[in-house]
């Protein structure tokens, strides 16, 4: 065998693949691898339209630099990396008066390449030692959370049968016994403990041949990863540079590296792989010696950060003897497997639209992350850790919290670093402030965890929901824009760098400076929009200058960067002497969102002790301090209770009355869930029950007469009846011909608007689309029958079955129904596309001339059963047919079984799903689901996802389940 050739297979050999199957679940894992208050509160809040303004950009001209050690992004203009750093000499001018003054040119069209993602996910990076192989344990940990849907003892089952198959497959040279080594893959799992996971081939040699040192064959790398590699379904690739396998002398390392940097960028350019750098640097007793320090910082300029997406960096935790200890700073192994799943869960999220609403796209969008009486609160330590006595208190108030950057230590030091004018031993020996940024953001998540009660709902793969992630607005704020970052030229060159890293770090939210350059700024939102899920909030801050009404609204729309901004915010200075200027935030905010379409959150806020009134009439996203902290990011934040007391006394926020309409619901649930969601936000609404037999008695009641009536939910028996009652009714609620919410709007003439929406489709939607995935040919999940027709069986034939059918033409699936009453079954047919099953045995009799037997069907149209969904009453004691839960036969993979009742919480429907190893979806999840919709469209925020989820469970959960 030639060196190339060999170093071709070692190279495909060595990356490591744990590799997931969604259909079957399987792993395969191939080794290696107040009286001022009430002052506040008593002015007037009246506000009339009208405007915004530029003021004091300072732009300048983009200069391209790239000093590099290998070729390896010489030919990367397209990546946008950030080691691709740009500079140039800084030209003041005179702030422009126009809607693209120093922002960006028009857009054009930017995919976002990670949509319906299903290919193998990198994670690129240093292990800080073979035995703690952090790499390789990261992505163990991140496949089995990948498969947590799918059941735990068909994973078993199937590592079981792969062991016993002696590596059935393996990536490697096993021809050549002298580099290749069968064997049981032995790792530390995550208890710091060794476990056998799976027999596969692994090089245990690298070195010299007889012809010399290794030859890099770039085409045969290629070959060999899309051979090997990209064939293969979704799972998680590891290159590791530290692997003891890359133990050779350092004479041909130049070599090595050059010949792993061609393997990773043909990953990340050409084959479009989401990659993750999990940057590995241990301090303390485990410290990187300078000369590692210097290795590691010439392959992450060369190839780490070029060709990777996102970064997860790692101290201590990932040393086996520690890693289920909590380190010096608290943080521990566990809170690295969450953060990296945390930053899966947001690149796998749909990128954000500008100007989508709750309504539309439930996950990621402005309108509720930027919702109505939202807070986030700006953090104002140098260090993180000087944050954690107050994280607590801190948490439940806010709803996101503001990582200012520019006030770090970290960040001192990292402009120091980067304005060096040489490199030397010494900087390799300190600790790396780039490191330092990005470690403390995730420690700030981690402090934040197990307190943030008003987190959102964060999809992840299969069943998987995180609801303890507070988002993080990502803020560098320039000396020019009240903050204390340089805004000469290589600072702005810098601070670009810094929201760069900021997109690395999967935030929520960056918050963009709108004043500067717009080829930089171009830059910067192209690769925000092709690779990150981000939330863009523009900014502009106008510093001891007052601006006319008009140029307040020019500046908002300046914020909107010609439609590319997510959301857009305007802070002005004012004259203290006049008593009317402090509304004028408020009055060009409202003036500028009927300017410009599609409409974003706009937040208008006046600086200093004279703003703090404009922080009580901004509604959306209003930053806050907290009265633990010892001090104020900035002078005249208020606190978030202190600004929604204001509101309360004032009547903006309107304390709100909320019901479930229905007859015999006792037994309900959503009281105690959407109450509960309303405390948890500081909102002061009630939510009651209203059990009458007539929709008639609630309409002449006095909860729907109430001035301040709010909205209710709708169940059985008056989810039809309650339609002639409301004004309006959305898409959804006419499609399935029912209503499940009431919500109450204002038009502009201040009269009230009932609209009747239905979220009941939502509670079944979401669960199915976190396992299946949402593309039109629905190939979420893999295996077998991948490529056959997919079905939903619809079982029963009311409402609910007509949310059902709804949800499922909306996940891309063909429906199959059955309902004992046929006739019932053919309506929904009718209307909503399908087949009727007159039975679901598997083949009819031969004197049966009937041909709609569910087994004929599928027979038929060469299809399989992908979901179950049962909206029959628990009472009816239903199961399936044996056949259509026998695995392995006829390429039919097992269904996903869905019972929409919630008590009890094992109806027989589950236990014999259970049993078989399918994976099931129980009527809770259905229910808090839709009622987290219900929540979001009656208050234009984001909902206390797990509080709700937590309640529900608190009442459907049988007692020993609870206890456990």
């Amino acid at each position: 065998m030639c060196s190339s050739e060999r170093i071709a297979m070692l190279l495909a050999a060595y990356c490591s693949v744990i590799f997931t199957s969604l259909s079957c679940s399987t792993a395969f894992v191939i080794p290696p691898q107040t009286s001022s208050l009430m002052a506040l509160a008593e002015k007037t809040r009246s506000a009339s339209a009208v405007a915004v303004a530029a003021h004091g950009s300072v732009p300048f001209h983009q200069r391209h630099r790239c000093n590099s050690i290998f070729p390896l992004c010489a030919s990367s203009s397209t990546t946008g990396s950030d080691t691709d750093d740009s500079s140039s000499d800084t030209k003041k001018k005179k702030p422009k008066k126009s809607s693209s003054t120093s922002t960006s040119s028009q857009p054009s069209t930017v995919k976002y390449l990670f949509e319906n993602y299903n290919k193998p996910i990198v994670l690129i990076g240093l292990s800080s030692s073979p035995s703690n192989n952090e790499l390789q344990r990261l992505a163990i940990s991140l496949s089995g959370a990948l498969l947590a849907g799918g059941g735990a003892k068909k994973v078993q089952d199937t590592l079981e049968g792969l062991q016993r198959s002696q590596g059935a497959i393996f990536l490697g040279d096993d021809d050549d016994d002298d580099n290749t080594s069968r064997n049981s893959s032995s790792q530390p799992s995550s208890d710091g403990s060794s476990s056998t996971t799976v027999t596969g081939i692994s090089l245990s040699t690298i070195g010299l041949d007889d012809e010399g040192p290794f030859v890099f064959d770039a085409e045969l790398i290629r070959d060999l990863i899309r051979e090997k590699i990209l064939s293969l379904t979704t799972g998680v690739l590891v290159i590791d540079f530290n692997h003891a396998a890359f133990d050779i002398s350092k004479e041909y390392e130049v070599d090595l590296i050059r010949a792993l940097g061609m393997v990773a960028k043909e990953l990340y350019e050409d084959e479009k792989l989401l990659s993750v750098y999990v940057n590995v640097q241990p301090d303390g007793d485990g410290m990187m010696s300078d000369d590692a320090k210097e290795r590691k910082r010439m392959i992450e300029e060369e190839v780490l950060i070029p060709f990777s997406d996102y970064e997860l960096c790692i101290k201590n935790e990932g040393i086996v003897e520690i890693s289920q200890k909590t380190v010096e700073d608290g943080s521990s192994w566990k809170d690295m497997e969450w953060e990296l799943q945390r930053i899966i869960a947001r690149a796998l999220l749909p990128s954000p639209v500008v100007g989508d609403t709750g309504s539309t796209v439930p996950n990621n969008n402005a309108d509720l992350t930027m919702g109505k009486n939202t807070f986030f609160l700006s953090l104002s330590f140098p260090k993180v850790e000087d944050a954690s006595p107050y994280v607590e208190q801190m948490c439940q108030d806010v709803d996101s919290m503001e990582y200012r950057v520019d006030l770090l230590s970290a960040a001192k030091d990292y402009l120091s670093m980067k304005n060096s004018d040489e490199k030397n031993a010494d900087s390799y020996s300190r600790d790396d402030p780039r490191f330092d940024i990005l470690y403390q953001q995730q420690r700030l998540r981690a402090l934040c965890r197990p307190h943030a009660q008003r987190a959102p709902a964060l999809p992840f793969a299969g069943s998987g929901i995180i609801d303890d992630a507070l988002p993080i607005v990502y803020t560098v704020r320039t000396a020019h824009q009240a903050g204390t970052w340089p805004d000469d030229d290589d600072g702005i060159r810098h601070m670009f760098q810094l929201l760069k890293l900021g997109l690395r770090s999967a935030v929520e939210v960056l918050d963009v400076e709108s004043a500067w350059d717009a080829s930089l700024t171009d830059k910067l939102l192209r690769k925000a929009k092709q690779r990150y899920t981000s939330l863009i909030l523009g900014s502009h801050h106008v510093v001891g200058t007052q601006v006319s009404m008009e140029e307040a609204i020019q500046l908002f729309r300046q914020c909107r960067m010609n439609n590319r901004a997510h959301g857009a915010k305007v802070v002005l200075s004012i004259n203290s002497n006049d008593n009317d200027e402090d509304q004028l935030a408020y009055k060009a905010s409202m003036a500028a969102s009927k300017l410009d379409e599609p409409e974003i959150p706009n937040i208008g806020l006046v600086l200093g002790e004279d703003g703090s009134y404009s922080r009580i009439l901004n509604p959306r996203f209003t930053p806050v301090t907290h009265e633990c902290l010892p001090s104020k990011a900035a002078p005249g934040q208020l606190t978030a209770a202190e600004i929604m007391a204001a509101r309360v006394i004032t009547g903006m926020v309107p304390t709100e009355r909320y019901a479930i309409l229905g007859h015999n619901i006792a037994y309900s649930v959503s009281p105690q869930m959407q109450g509960s969601a309303f405390a948890a936000v500081k909102l002061p609404h009630s939510y009651s029950r209203a059990d009458v037999e007539t929709v008639e008695e609630f309409i002449e009641g006095p909860i729907w007469n109430d001035e301040h009536f709010g909205g209710c939910s709708v169940t059985i028996p008056h989810k039809q009846n309650i339609i002639p009652h409301v004004d309006v009714l959305t898409d959804a609620a006419k499609e399935i011909g029912s209503v499940n919410t009431v919500i109450v709007k204002k038009d502009k003439f201040g009269t009230r608007v009932l609209i009747g929406d239905n979220t009941d489709w939502r509670g079944i939607y979401n669960p199915l689309q976190r396992r299946l995935g949402d593309d039109d040919n629905n190939t979420g999940r893999k295996g077998k029958g991948a490529t056959a027709t997919k079905y939903a069986l619809i079982l029963g034939g009311g409402g609910t079955a007509r949310a059902a059918a709804y949800a499922a033409s909306k996940l891309g699936l063909e429906r199959i129904y059955f309902n004992r009453t046929p006739d019932k079954a053919m309506d929904l047919a009718n209307e909503f596309g399908g087949i009727v099953a007159t039975s679901l045995d598997n083949t009819s009799s031969e004197s049966d001339n009937d041909s709609n037997w569910l087994g004929e069907i599928l027979s038929k149209n060469k299809g399989v059963v992908e979901v179950v969904i049962s909206t029959l009453p628990a009472s009816a004691e239903f199961q399936l047919p044996e056949w259509m839960l026998l695995s392995g036969i006829s390429s039919r993979p097992l269904p996903i079984v869905f019972d929409v009742n919630y008590k009890p919480y094992n109806t027989a429907l589950l236990l014999q799903a259970s049993e078989k190893g399918c994976d099931v979806i129980r009527g809770s999840e259905m229910l808090w689901e839709q009622g987290v919709g219900q929540f979001e469209l009656w208050t234009g925020r984001t909902a206390p996802y797990g509080v709700m989820k937590r309640v529900v469970l608190e009442n459907c959960l049988p007692k020993e389940e609870e206890k456990k």
